[in-house]
């Protein structure tokens, strides 16, 4: 009686489980590889659109005129080229949203991280982040039809409102960036150890001390990304302050009840094709998309720089 047996490699056997897996994580790398290529040929790309028509701008109108004189008229009888104006109402529409949106985006992301159950978290933080997806021609649109006439007829002090203002501009922006900086500062403050909270209730702190005194700066760096990241979305935004803030640029004390464009609403108004193409005025759009460009991109190097300040590692 023979009896015969079979050998069976292991070494081959694990070769061969380990090389699927091996396969996954070289697909995986390779697609991330890809997406970190495209985002970074998109920006080389935008820099490459913009400088060209940027150049012939500049190679007609005085770069320091530009950046210092205080009227902005392109299609005006004697065209004036100084985009302070629309730096200006820039940065004012975003101030009022800032003042709108971190003190609402903060006491939601604390009362989401701290005070609130699991099941209540999980109806009210979808419901937060709902406001993410409106489109911003629809915040721009109730701002002009019902929150203009609203402040103006029933808001003492508030009767000199124009139509078009830089105030409802900017409180609807407030509330579009509001599910931005509350859902990023949730997630940075829900990472913060329990261990850390644990410490400071045995220290008989209540729970609004701990909130304020342990959690949020233990969080700082998410908050200051998140702060940023909105005021990065408020100097992009187009349609609201098309829509809602106007597109004047002859009010020089920069008045708040008063219709001011913006940089981006003046891009967006040049660009629908009334303007011919090579001119100085279309060159133009190019010009404060340099600017706004620059700005934002110092806006997020100087994030960078705080995030790795300010963060805390924990074990």
């Amino acid at each position: 009686m023979t009896s015969s047996t079979t050998t069976v490699d292991p070494a081959a056997g694990n070769t061969l489980r380990r090389d699927r897996p091996r396969l996954v994580d070289a697909t995986v790398r390779v697609l991330l590889v890809a997406a970190s290529l495209v985002s970074v040929a998109t920006t080389v790309g935008i820099v490459v659109a913009l400088v060209e028509p940027a150049i012939e701008f500049f190679g007609e109108i005085n770069f320091t005129r530009f950046l210092t004189e205080k009227s902005w008229g392109p299609q005006f009888a004697t065209p004036s080229y100084g985009i302070v104006p629309l730096l200006v109402a820039t940065v004012e529409i975003t101030l009022i949203a800032l003042i709108i949106a971190i003190p609402l985006g903060l006491g939601s992301a604390i009362y989401l991280a701290e005070y609130a159950s699991n099941r209540t978290r999980k109806v009210l933080k979808p419901i937060l982040e709902l406001l993410a997806g409106v489109p911003t021609v629809v915040y721009g649109f109730i701002a002009l039809a019902a929150l203009s006439p609203l402040l103006r007829d029933n808001v003492p002090g508030f009767a000199g409102l124009e139509f078009q203002n830089m105030l409802v501009a900017g409180v609807a922006m407030g509330i579009m960036i509001v599910p931005t900086i509350a859902s990023i500062s949730e997630d940075a403050m829900a990472a913060v150890p329990h261990s850390l909270r644990e410490g400071a209730y045995a220290l008989a702190s209540s729970k609004m001390q701990v909130a304020t005194r342990v959690v949020v700066p233990a969080a700082v760096s998410g908050i200051v990304a998140a702060i940023v990241l909105g005021i990065s979305r408020a100097i992009g935004e187009t349609m609201i302050v098309t829509i809602a803030g106007g597109l004047s640029s002859d009010h020089p004390e920069f008045n708040p009840l008063h219709g001011a464009a913006t940089m981006t609403a003046y891009i967006a108004a040049i660009a629908q094709g009334d303007v011919p193409v090579g001119t100085v005025d279309y060159n133009s759009i190019f010009a404060v998309g340099v600017v706004l460009f620059a700005l934002t991109f110092v806006l997020n190097a100087f994030s960078i720089r705080l995030v790795r300040k300010f963060r805390e590692v924990y074990e």
